[in-house]
């Protein structure tokens, strides 16, 4: 009796660790597939900012004053370094491996990484209305051979509606990321319960 106790301990103990390297794997496809919600856009927009900046050097010898060419600049860093710095983030965040990690690590590393790509968002946020003012000057030069800085359009027109698309769309991206954020966050909390 106490030989077939043993055996169907050992079997349930087997059971439970198969039951729980199942959830493991289950909670970290999850975990994936939430953080794919962020990167996805993500690359998408740093695709885009790569093709701007490209188009921006190919052309950088049409930015003829120094007010341009210091726009241009700007232009072409924010277009290079931010996205590069929010893809290493959220590439940080998706290489957390739940199976060869304890819970408390795992949540201790991605809150790390959560508020490493909460703060390049911010930065981005606010550097991005100096992108939004540089990038207007230098997109009207390189497209429609504008000086755009003394045209009276630009001062009544262009920057108020870039300033308020900037804040409208920084918002609703801030919103979104915030969500898959705390999803990821959530199923994490829930794999201790």
């Amino acid at each position: 009796m106490k030989s077939l106790w043993g055996t169907m301990s050992e079997e349930l103990d087997r059971q439970k660790l198969l039951t729980d390297q199942l959830v493991v794997e289950m909670t970290q496809k999850k975990f994936n597939d939430t953080l794919s919600g962020i990167s996805l856009p993500e690359t998408v927009g740093t695709v885009i900012c790569f093709a701007m900046a490209l188009f921006a050097i190919v052309n950088f010898g049409k930015l003829d004053t120094w007010y341009l060419i210091l726009c241009g600049i700007i232009s072409i860093g924010f277009c290079i370094i931010l996205p590069i710095f929010s893809m290493k983030s959220i590439l940080r965040m998706k290489k957390i491996d739940l199976s060869k990690s304890s819970y408390k690590e795992s949540i201790k590393q991605y809150a790390h990484e959560k508020n490493q790509f909460v703060k390049i968002q911010k930065t981005s946020y606010y550097l991005g209305f100096i992108f939004s003012l540089a990038v207007l000057p230098v997109a009207g030069k390189l497209m429609k051979d504008k000086d755009l800085l003394l045209d009276s359009k630009l001062w009544i027109w262009y920057i108020p509606v870039a300033v308020l698309f900037h804040f409208l769309f920084s918002k609703w991206v801030y919103r979104y990321y915030s969500k898959a954020t705390k999803g990821a966050q959530k199923l994490l909390d829930d794999l201790n319960k």
